[in-house]
């Protein structure tokens, strides 16, 4: 979503290698691509590593599982600290959709 809204809509991608299988979408929606068009001003992006970190956050201090998908508001705005200081700031957090082996291998790791 990052790259279409880059270019306007109009640049295909492989698709992304990341631990957030939620977001490893090789197109846009039909019907939600315009809306985001409209009446969103950027899309920010997130490492895996900064992933781990907010699954970590939230396991340790939320005592809460959240798949990786679910960290990327939180991550992204984690590396926006100066620019959101003083603002009131809302995060989506969802699911828990992850294998606990894996999760624990993400913990431990």
């Amino acid at each position: 979503m990052h790259r279409s809204m880059c270019d306007a809509g109009h640049c295909p991608t492989d698709t992304p290698n990341t631990i957030a299988d939620g977001a490893q979408t090789q197109h846009r929606g039909r019907h939600t691509f315009p809306i985001i068009q409209r009446d969103v001003d950027d899309i920010l992006t997130a490492s895996d590593n900064e992933l781990v970190r907010c699954m970590r956050f939230f396991a340790e201090r939320m005592k809460s599982v959240v798949e990786p998908t679910g960290c990327l508001g939180l991550a992204a705005a984690q590396g926006m600290t100066e620019a959101l200081r003083g603002k009131r700031v809302g995060i989506l957090v969802s699911g828990g959709n992850i294998d606990l082996a894996r999760l624990g291998g993400f913990l431990a790791g």
